[in-house]
């Protein structure tokens, strides 16, 4: 258990750098390849669009030939894709290898919470659950900074080289570990997503996903820019501000048992929701990059309290059907943030980095207390398996 929870962190580490790494790297990509910003911008576009896409499939694909297996399968295959992404010698050898990192990285993340889902009980899920996302808070933290610095000194190609690393490492412990568990029957037919949405409380799960992806993920992709535009700060250090968010996260996946033990799930929601509201707030109004700061971590607190027990949920939604349960769930987490950036840039545009902070902030209010209350139906309409 301990062992694959580490591979699955490092994969999910390496999935989540993989999508953000190529961010840092635009002014370097277009100088190199003699192209504009625009064009060099689709070896993120392309990425994104492969793992949202490819989500559906590894669901009923783990339900049906098994989790850790497609995983470890997926990482062996992402890193051969991350390798192409080093040797490629011109754009469009680039693009093609990242739709293909996109494709296979999409393995990663739905299907390792599914798994915790079939072999740790409900009532020690969440720190579990918690103990996995810093696989992906520290992916989020990092990746910019390694690509950043990468380009800075023209070495925009190595940190693909890691990326390939940490996915051969954790491909071999997900499938030596597979190896040594007994067979498991086959699905007789795999599950598909239309099926677990047919469910009253699936229902109410994923759309609140949804919407927490609408409203932080639309206005945390503009932080750097409010306190660019606002306040002066340097676009380097107004980036580095939002590892303190995954600091925050980080730190609420630490004490995570003894914080669900004390507050429960309805008051992880209520809280996690209160903090996020007052992080963006801080943020918002803040003076300088100090205080900045300050918000982003007590923000990164408040969403993964608030989204870890959304994802305990998720596991909950069709027992039966995990993987593609919880492929649906990433799906529409990540729509709501494509959807959200969308917005949120639409209205910058029309009122203002300030406001629009603010805005969301406060919005996520009604979205925690919401669910917190829906908490309550959920036996009558999940009944746990």
């Amino acid at each position: 258990m301990r062992g694959a929870l580490l591979a699955l962190s490092l994969a999910a580490f390496a999935s989540v750098a993989s999508m953000r790494a190529a961010d840092a790297m635009l002014p370097r990509l277009a100088a190199d390849f003699g192209v504009g910003i625009a064009a060099v911008a689709s070896v993120v576009t392309v990425f994104t669009f492969a793992y949202g896409a490819m989500q559906i499939v590894y669901g009923p694909l783990g339900d049906r030939f098994g989790k850790l297996h497609v995983i470890g399968w997926g990482c062996a295959a992402a890193s051969v894709a991350s390798l192409a992404c080093f040797l490629s010698d011109d754009l469009r050898t680039l693009v093609i290898a990242r739709a293909v990192a996109g494709a296979f990285c999409a393995s990663v993340i739905p299907l390792a919470m599914a798994w915790i889902g079939d072999v740790v009980e409900y009532r020690d899920r969440q720190p579990v659950l918690a103990r996995f996302l810093l696989g992906q808070i520290f992916g989020v933290a990092l990746a910019s900074t390694l690509g950043g610095f990468a380009a800075d000194r023209g070495l925009w190609r190595w940190p693909f080289v890691v990326l390939a690393v940490c996915f051969v490492v954790a491909a071999i412990a997900l499938l030596r570990i597979v190896g040594r568990e007994p067979p498991r029957a086959m699905a007789k037919a795999p599950a598909d997503a239309p099926s677990v949405f047919r469910s009253p409380w699936a229902r109410i799960v994923v759309t609140t996903v949804f919407i927490e992806g609408v409203v932080v993920f639309g206005v945390l992709a503009f932080i750097p820019t409010h306190l660019n535009l606002t306040r002066g700060v340097p676009l380097s250090q107004a980036g580095l501000a939002l590892v303190a968010y995954a600091v925050g996260g980080a730190f609420f996946a630490f004490f995570a048992r003894p914080v669900v033990q004390r507050l429960g799930e309805k008051g992880l929601a209520i809280g996690g929701s209160l903090l996020l509201t007052l992080g963006l707030v801080v943020i918002a109004l803040s003076p300088g990059v100090a205080v900045a700061t300050g918000g982003c971590l007590v923000a990164g607190l408040g969403f993964y309290a608030f989204h870890n027990t959304l994802q305990t949920n998720a596991t909950q939604m069709a027992p039966s059907r995990r993987g593609a349960a919880m492929a649906l769930f990433a799906s529409l987490f990540f729509f709501g943030q494509s959807a959200g950036v969308a917005a949120a840039g639409f209205l910058v545009e029309r009122y203002g980095t300030t406001a629009v902070l603010v805005g969301a902030g406060l919005a996520v209010i009604p979205l925690g207390i919401t669910f917190a209350w829906l908490l309550r139906t959920r036996a009558a309409l999940q009944p746990r398996a």
